[in-house]
């Protein structure tokens, strides 16, 4: 039987955790906003190639102080619990074609359903007015690099989101000062984000504390190439927190990538990292759930060791920058229940179709719901999630 997170000592343990993260939260007051990533990701983008094909090891751990935006954020109290949502790639606008009225309708279409606790997207762009990319030369074609402005990062707070996930190939699109300023916005907006190196995210959740650790295939980001290395931070995570979130930007992209493959994957001549090895590695490392992107079709989910992998999400918002042909326009909003141990209590799938121009609506063909459900069985076999016509996930009994 596998001992989760060395839960046999949670108890011995708890009070200590409990009085330690009130003198966090007491010394995080008494002397200003903390940030919650220290070493690299706390002072500033690290130079690097645009694209990695080898592995990183993490270039500094992180604190377990709680986040800037912590103290700011309240929950309902619901004993011990934390809902989770998340969603797929969001490209809210790739300038000169943006929004009107500055994107404040962009998430409308979903309604009330970016709710929860803790609400993750992947956002696939950088927020600068720098307008000189360092990825796409003048003269380039088939090069995609897409940005909105910083004011951008407030349509993510209006529309309910915590946390967003910066590990991919995009939010560097305009170079380490764009990446910079997309921080920048975010912390501003209030929006917490992860994926440098060596960075943990913490958010609390009542007398929880839930930490958030993006990944992707490039070195300037946390890297998922790196398998030891990533289960060295989850460790660190479990240690500090009650429920780790795991994010992934990983796979190839398009229709030909909506099975998940055992191995590495290859696209566009990149290592776009192994995601069934990884996701099981950073489970038993301590993780308690997997959410991912990066395919910007849907993949199905996997049940592991009492854990939920959903290896991607699909395509959530992509404004006039994303396809939504076929399988591309379909994607699915997530939301799951989590005890204060990570121990499963439920979850639904919301079926999402990106509309033109790329904006997320519910879909009332439900086809997430199918996609979702056939291919967890194809490729997980018995340990595939089940999803019933109304989006319950159920756990398998593998």
């Amino acid at each position: 039987m596998r001992l989760h997170r060395g839960r046999w000592r949670r108890g011995a343990t708890r009070l200590f955790r409990t009085s330690a993260a009130v003198l966090l939260t007491l010394a995080a007051t008494a002397c200003g906003t903390v940030s919650a990533a220290q070493g690299p990701s706390a002072a500033g983008p690290t130079a690097g190639p645009t694209t990695g094909s080898g592995p990183t090891t993490p270039q500094a751990k992180t604190s377990p102080t709680p986040s800037a935006s912590e103290a700011a954020r309240t929950s309902r109290h619901r004993g011990g619990r934390v809902r989770i949502t998340g969603v797929g790639d969001v490209v809210m606008g790739a300038a000169p074609q943006l929004p009107p009225d500055g994107g404040r309708d962009l998430f409308t279409g979903v309604g009330d359903r970016l709710s929860g606790d803790v609400v993750l997207a992947n956002l696939d762009q950088a927020l600068t007015d720098v307008t000189t990319s360092t990825k796409c030369g003048p003269d380039s074609s088939g090069c995609y690099a897409f940005r909105a402005p910083p004011s951008y990062a407030e349509r993510l707070a209006e529309a309910g989101f915590t946390v967003v996930n910066l590990a991919n190939n995009h939010t560097r699109d305009f170079g380490v000062a764009g990446l910079q300023d997309t921080r920048e916005a975010l912390t501003a907006a209030g929006v917490d984000h992860t994926g440098m190196p060596g960075q943990i995210t913490y958010q609390r959740v009542d007398d929880l504390r839930v930490a958030t650790i993006g990944f992707s295939p490039y070195g300037w980001t946390q890297s998922l190439l790196d398998i030891p290395a990533a289960e060295d931070l989850v460790r660190e995570a479990a240690a500090h927190a009650d429920v780790v979130l795991v994010t992934i930007h990983a796979g190839g992209e398009g229709s030909d990538f909506q099975h998940t493959r055992p191995g590495v994957e290859t696209f566009l001549g990149e290592n776009r990292g192994d995601p069934i090895a990884f996701s099981h590695a950073v489970i038993d490392a301590g993780a308690d759930l997997v959410l991912g992107a990066g395919p910007h079709v849907l993949r199905g989910m996997e049940w592991y060791q009492g854990r939920l992998i959903a290896y991607s999400l699909g395509n959530f918002t992509g404004y006039r920058a994303l396809s939504n042909d076929g399988p591309k326009g379909v994607g699915a909003l997530v939301t799951v229940e989590l005890t204060a141990d990570g121990s499963w209590l439920g979850g639904e799938l919301v079926p999402i179709r990106m509309a033109d121009p790329g904006l997320p609506e519910l879909d009332p063909e439900r086809e997430a719901v199918e996609q979702v459900a056939t291919l967890s069985h194809e490729d997980f076999g018995g340990c595939g999630v089940d999803v019933s016509d109304d989006g319950a996930l159920t756990p398998p009994t593998c």
